[in-house]
């Protein structure tokens, strides 16, 4: 059933009311965004802008509102500070797991939904929006956090194209999601580890159709790397079954299944170019899991 809900400031002073101090301060817009945040005009390049996250957190969207739903962390997942125009915004979310929205606009109202955008997936339209400050939640409807890609766009879920149908392509200039780190060859503390979360909305067979899995738009790792004469291991373990996408410093894409062992992947450059390697960690079944991302010249 599709549930949206505006809740203006009458009604939040009236909630502050009845409702204990403590639940009041559960979800807090004012502490730093964990994903980032973004200044956007209306009018902006490359719409819709799109930010990887993960669902959900410990606090039920229930206490902000009885129209709000799903669980939520305390921080905002994304800040947005728009400037408007006379076209409307709209917030989105595409995911293989049941996502909410939970939103704190510019005046402090908050606005929730569940599955306005198809499916399972929420989406917010601001047809008349605001200048200022978006706090956006993406929640995790059953308590089941996973990979999610938040977008925002002026030009509505059907001009943005919806990356749920695996049909979007990654994008390799796109932020890393769980960071980015500088190595050079014989680097200390060989091999080095990132722990992520597998999978995505897109489908890997998007680069080639010797890939395989589900991935994020946005690489989950990049690793600026100065080769030298030793290859070089890209190696994705987990519990359960992932693969591996490598966007290389020369463009070319590079993909592996189970070549790391059991449902392991792995990727052996033997002869590394310097440069930039943008890496996604892909989620076989399709369901995100939790990996390790490990890279080493060890072998």
């Amino acid at each position: 059933m599709t549930r949206m809900w505006i809740l203006g400031g009458a009604a939040a002073v009236c909630l502050g009311a009845v409702a204990p101090a403590a639940r009041a301060q559960q979800v807090d817009a004012s502490a730093t965004a964990t994903y980032g945040e973004i200044e956007l005009s209306s009018g902006f390049a490359n719409d819709p802008y799109r930010v990887t996250v993960t669902s959900g957190g410990t606090i039920d969207a229930a206490s902000i509102s009885s129209g709000c739903t799903g669980m939520v962390a305390s921080a905002p997942d994304f800040e947005v500070t728009y400037e408007a125009d006379s076209l409307p915004l709209t917030f989105g979310v595409d995911a293989s797991v049941d996502t909410t929205l939970v939103i704190n606009g510019p005046d402090g109202d908050w606005t929730c939904d569940d599955d306005s955008g198809g499916g399972t997936d929420p989406e917010v339209t601001y047809a008349r929006p605001r200048s200022g400050t978006y706090d956006v939640w993406v929640g995790a409807f059953g308590g089941d956090s996973g990979s999610a890609e938040l977008f925002v766009t002026e030009l509505g879920r059907d001009g943005a194209g919806s990356a749920a149908s695996g049909d979007g392509h990654p994008d390799a200039s796109a932020t890393a999601a769980y960071g980015e780190i500088r190595l050079s060859t014989g680097f200390k503390n060989d091999p080095y580890r990132v722990d992520v979360l597998a999978g995505g909305s897109l489908n890997a067979s998007a680069v080639d159709d010797a890939c395989a899995g589900t991935i994020a738009t946005a690489p989950d790792f990049q690793l600026t790397f100065e080769a030298g004469s030793l290859p070089l291991t890209i190696r994705a373990t987990s519990d359960g079954d992932v693969t591996l996408v490598v966007n290389g410093p020369d463009g070319e894409w590079h993909c592996d299944d189970d070549s790391g062992g059991g449902s392991d992947a792995e990727l052996t450059f033997q002869r590394p170019a310097s440069g930039v390697y943008d890496v996604w960690v892909g989620a076989y079944d399709g369901d995100s899991v939790a990996a390790e991302l490990s890279i080493t010249e060890l072998r």
